[in-house]
């Protein structure tokens, strides 16, 4: 037998195995209690991470298809579903093959792809608010799901940054269930809600900050048409701070006196990563939709042309 390879890991004694009998009877007990009702949508959508490095995808397919949302994209012959791979829009899979997602680049996704997302981050959130956001989603038996991002070495586990939702909650052992989405190495397993909390306030060494929770919803309307405008190899929310940066100095400056001129000098100072990011050529936008939303983009581009700002702009550039 390979001596680099491995097959799953021991739990550390400080987590209960879900399938163990005492895992089981905190089950049921929770179960009793009303606050397990996120569970089964979940675990009726439940597999394994396909990468190691996989996790927020792993986790954020399982969400989705528990929240019942229509990808509006093919995964397999004519069916539409959610899969990793179809979770391309924000960054590339490679690049997320190689270095994972940041919190910030995970709620992104999720809302690209039809869900509301509520990020939390300590010391802003309490572990009381955590509390909170557990009742809230383990007592909502449709629509709202809690994704974990947290340091595994602070649960005594190996490895670092991880991603995996959060099934349910006994609020009378203080303890949630987690659905580790890398079943190849840890089973699902319920932990002290104090410990997961901890295992939230290690920083991400990639943004500094802690790591945190998210609350997944179903929002009204799928993202997805606009995706490739919020999210590219630059976040849109990085060029925003330029663009703010850059025009509100060009706009004081110059002191325009109507509102032709002010486009005109909006556009002489506009950043070339604003121009790049904001491609609003169909088929940089279209390509890979489906009918339904290739029509709504139509639409919104549509709407563009006849707007006033649209008028100026073309005037400027004529």
């Amino acid at each position: 037998m390979s001596t680099d390879s491995f097959y799953r890991r021991p739990l550390p004694e400080s987590l209960i195995s879900f399938s163990s009998p005492q895992g089981r009877r905190l089950f049921r007990e929770a179960l009793d209690a009303g606050t397990m009702e996120g569970y089964f949508p979940l675990a009726e959508q439940f597999h394994t991470q396909a990468e190691p490095a996989f996790c927020s995808l792993g986790t954020l397919v399982i969400a989705l298809n528990a929240l019942a949302i229509d990808p509006g994209r093919l995964w397999r012959g004519p069916w539409r579903w959610y899969s990793e791979e179809l979770l391309d829009c924000c960054r590339p899979l490679d690049v997320v093959r190689r270095e994972g997602l940041t919190l910030e680049d995970f709620a992104c996704l999720a809302r690209c792809n039809g869900a509301t997302a509520q990020v939390h981050r300590p010391p802003e959130a309490t572990l009381d608010n955590f509390r909170e956001a557990l009742a809230v989603a383990g007592s909502a038996p449709e629509g709202q799901h809690l994704i974990v991002a947290y340091d595994r070495s602070t649960m005594g586990q190996t490895g670092s940054g991880h991603y995996s939702p959060v099934g349910g909650y006994h609020q009378g052992r203080d303890l949630a269930l987690v659905l580790d989405v890398a079943r190849f190495k840890y089973p699902p397993h319920w932990v002290p809600v104090k410990q997961l909390f901890s295992a939230l306030l290690p920083a991400d060494p990639v943004t500094t900050r802690p790591r945190g929770y998210v609350l997944l919803g179903r929002a009204e309307a799928t993202g997805q048409v606009l995706c490739s405008v919020s999210c590219r190899e630059r976040p849109f929310s990085e060029v925003f701070q330029q663009l703010r940066a850059v025009l509100t100095t060009a706009l004081r400056d110059a002191a325009p006196d109507s509102p032709d001129e002010a486009v005109a000098v909006l556009l002489r100072h506009l950043p070339a990563e604003a121009v790049d990011l904001l491609d609003l050529s169909f088929d940089a936008l279209g390509g890979h939709l489906v009918p339904e939303h290739r029509a709504l983009l139509n639409e919104i581009i549509h709407a563009l042309r006849q707007s006033e700002l649209f008028r100026l702009v073309a005037q400027a550039l004529a």
